[in-house]
């Protein structure tokens, strides 16, 4: 295994915002800020990625303060940031390129959503031949709906899109299991 890149995907303030409706997992950000700290004290590669809503009423639509950064998840100088307006990190952006640049092939995926951004630039990560890891309890979702309109709480929303990616797309793995290995 080389050394694996940390991707915080989508960790941005308008995740906050009431707008989203429930969400579970209350923990996530707290288990993002401890793997992020490690990873810099490590001299690991950090890349962001920030999601650029195409919609003008989302809170992370680039004209909404929602879209900054969370604070403790705000890119150091060195660290790449990219700007995506679809779910994929790899889609529209340089990070494929910056990752395989910076000679990455393992990466670790951490942010929101589960089911949307996390799902869909884990799968792609791994389409593209990235050993892919997500961090279950460094991501978390919220509620949704059914095609029958049936309400899924946020809890099942984000069990489901993680068995869906485990050992098919992704290894799923928690925060002190990788703490564990410094």
């Amino acid at each position: 295994m080389t050394t694996p890149a940390l991707l915080l995907i989508d960790v941005q303030q308008g995740f906050d915002d009431p707008y989203w409706g429930a969400r579970n997992n209350p923990d996530a950000e707290a288990n993002i800020a401890r793997l992020l700290t490690a990873w810099r004290a490590a001299k690991r590669p950090v890349f962001h990625i920030k999601h650029n809503s195409r919609l003008a009423r989302s809170p992370l639509h680039p004209s909404d303060p929602g879209n900054a950064f969370k604070d403790f998840a705000a890119p150091l100088a060195g660290e790449p940031s990219f700007g995506k307006d679809v779910n994929s990190a790899f889609i529209g952006t340089d990070l494929e390129a910056s990752l395989r640049d910076a000679g990455v092939k393992d990466v670790v995926i951490v942010g929101l959503t589960t089911p949307h951004c996390i799902s869909t630039s884990a799968r792609m990560a791994s389409n593209l031949d990235f050993t892919t890891s997500v961090v279950s309890d460094a991501t978390a979702a919220h509620a949704g709906r059914g095609p029958d309109g049936a309400v899924i709480d946020a809890e099942s929303m984000h069990y489901h899109a993680l068995a869906a990616l485990n050992g098919e797309f992704a290894t799923i793995v928690i925060t002190a299991e990788l703490l564990s290995k410094e």
